[in-house]
C-alpha cells in the first residue's frame, strides 16, 4: 500500500472508532408483561398487559426506536399465552432482544423450545451496538423451575441453596434462579475481550443482582464480584421486582425496571439512551425516569 493510501486508511479507522465511542445508543425497554388470560389478582391485571404492550409498541414505533429489550416474564403461567404476546411484539418494526423470566418456564419441558420461539440465539448471549456490548444473562439457568434435573445444573443449584442457607440469605426462593459455572466462565471471557477492546458493557438480566432483597439471583454476590473487576461494565438493568428500584452495588449502578403487569391501566415501559458518560432512562407510565452518571 502506498504511504498516502496507508495514512488515509489509518485516519478512516481512527475516525470510525472515535465516532463509535461517542455515539449515543437508544433503545426501548420493557419488563414483566406477565400476560395471562385470567382475572386480575391483587395489583396484577394479567389480561390488560396485552393492550399495554400494544400501546407501548405503537409508541416506540412512533419514536422510531432502533431496537427493543425485553427483560423476561412475558407470560405468567401458561406456555399457550406466548402466542398472543409474541403477536404484539412482532408489531415492533425493528429487532426485539428477549431474555426469559421465571414465569416463562411454566409448562415448558425443553428449554431450547422456549429460546427458539423467543428468537434467542442461545440461552444467554451478547450483541454489539456501536461501542456498547449488551450482555443478556440468563439468571434462570440454574433454578428449581427450569428443568435442571439430571444435568450438571442440578448439583450447582443444590450448592447455591446450601450457601444461601449457611449465610442466612433471603433469596433462596423457588422463583429465583442463578447462572451456572459455565455461564460465569463465558461471562468472564466476554468481559476480558470487552475490556481489551475498550468497549462499554451493559449487563441485562431478569433477576436483579441487588437492590431487591429476597428477589435477587441465587448467586448474586458471585456475579457482582466478577463484574466489579471490570471498568468496562457501566450499569446493570433487570426486571422481576415489579415495584422497580435503584441502588449502587459498590461502583455499579443497578436499575430495576417496573413491571408492565401491575395496575389495571397504567403502563410501564421506557427509552434508554447510552451516552459515553451517562445512562438516561425516560420512563412512561409507572417506569421511573433516571439519569445515571457512569464512574470513570
Amino acid at each position: 500500500m502506498k504511504p498516502m493510501l496507508k495514512y488515509f486508511a489509518i485516519m478512516v479507522l481512527l475516525l470510525t472508532s472515535w465516532q463509535s465511542r461517542g455515539q449515543v445508543i437508544k433503545f426501548g425497554l420493557i419488563a414483566d408483561i406477565q400476560y395471562a388470560d385470567v382475572e386480575t389478582r391483587g395489583t396484577r391485571a394479567y389480561r390488560n398487559s396485552l393492550q399495554k404492550l400494544e400501546n407501548a409498541v405503537a409508541d416506540l414505533n412512533r419514536q422510531q426506536m432502533p431496537f427493543l429489550v425485553n427483560l423476561g416474564d412475558i407470560t405468567d403461567r401458561n406456555a399457550a399465552d406466548l402466542s398472543p404476546v409474541l403477536k404484539e411484539l412482532r408489531k415492533f418494526r425493528k429487532h426485539v432482544y428477549n431474555t426469559t423470566g421465571n414465569h416463562d418456564y411454566k409448562g415448558i419441558r425443553k428449554n431450547d423450545s422456549l429460546y427458539k420461539v423467543l428468537g434467542m440465539p442461545a440461552e444467554y448471549y451478547s450483541f454489539k451496538k456501536g461501542n456498547w456490548r449488551f450482555v443478556m444473562l440468563n439468571t434462570n439457568e440454574v433454578a428449581a423451575y427450569s428443568n435442571v434435573e439430571g444435568t450438571f445444573r442440578e448439583k450447582e443449584l443444590e450448592g447455591m441453596m446450601d450457601r444461601i442457607k449457611a449465610t442466612n440469605g433471603r433469596n433462596g426462593e423457588e422463583y429465583n434462579g442463578g447462572i451456572s459455572s459455565r455461564q460465569m466462565e463465558w461471562l468472564k471471557a466476554l468481559l476480558d475481550e470487552a475490556q481489551r477492546k475498550g468497549e462499554n458493557v451493559l449487563i441485562l438480566s431478569h433477576h436483579p443482582l441487588g437492590c431487591a432483597e429476597g428477589l435477587t439471583a441465587l448467586n448474586d454476590s458471585e456475579i457482582v464480584a466478577l463484574l466489579a473487576r471490570y471498568s468496562c461494565v457501566k450499569a446493570l438493568l433487570a426486571g422481576h421486582h415489579h415495584k422497580g428500584g435503584f441502588c449502587m452495588l459498590g461502583t455499579l449502578p443497578c436499575i430495576i425496571a417496573e413491571g408492565m403487569v401491575e395496575t389495571n391501566s397504567e403502563n410501564a415501559y421506557g427509552v434508554v439512551e447510552l451516552h459515553p458518560d451517562k445512562l438516561v432512562l425516560t420512563g412512561s407510565g409507572r417506569m421511573t425516569s433516571r439519569t445515571i452518571e457512569f464512574n470513570k
